[in-house]
């Protein structure tokens, strides 16, 4: 099936790009989580104003990922969440959670699609996440997890 990615997806593309992908694919997963839209004609008018809205939101050099990978690197993320007695949580730590905690550490403001879980984090002490700035440049940020 012929698509059209209205968000970034790792490992298939940026926002306005024409891939091709399995039909349950699309139709279970990239569709209703509003990642893509159906390819008409129609839609092709679409992909150059959503390309547009991408080049607004999105780091465009490498000297400026840089400058925010340094930034983010710099920054002391702490996150309190609720655990229980062997100090696991209730629930796991999502993006939106660490975006919310690097912006309130003082980092810059950080999209949540940007950011890479390796696995989900549902104990206390230190983990290690991965925000894709460009697609050239990632940075690894230290988030220290703590009972709240």
């Amino acid at each position: 099936m012929k698509i059209i990615l209205t968000h970034e997806v790792s490992g298939l593309g940026a926002a306005g790009d024409v891939v091709d992908v399995k039909d349950g694919y699309a139709r279970n997963y990239l569709i209703p989580r509003k990642f893509a839209i159906r390819w008409t004609k129609g839609g092709e008018k679409d992909v150059e104003q959503i390309r547009r809205a991408r080049k607004i939101h999105e780091i465009q050099t490498i000297e400026q990922a840089n400058q925010v990978k340094a930034q983010l690197e710099g920054v002391k993320v702490r996150l309190a969440v609720r655990s229980g007695e062997a100090g696991r949580l209730f629930g796991s730590v999502t993006p939106a959670d660490i975006a919310s905690a690097i912006k309130a550490a003082g980092g810059p403001e950080v999209d949540k699609r940007r950011i890479e879980l390796g696995s989900p984090i549902k104990t206390l002490g230190a983990h290690e996440t991965s925000v894709r700035l460009h697609p050239e440049v990632a940075a690894k940020v230290n988030i220290e997890v703590i009972a709240a």
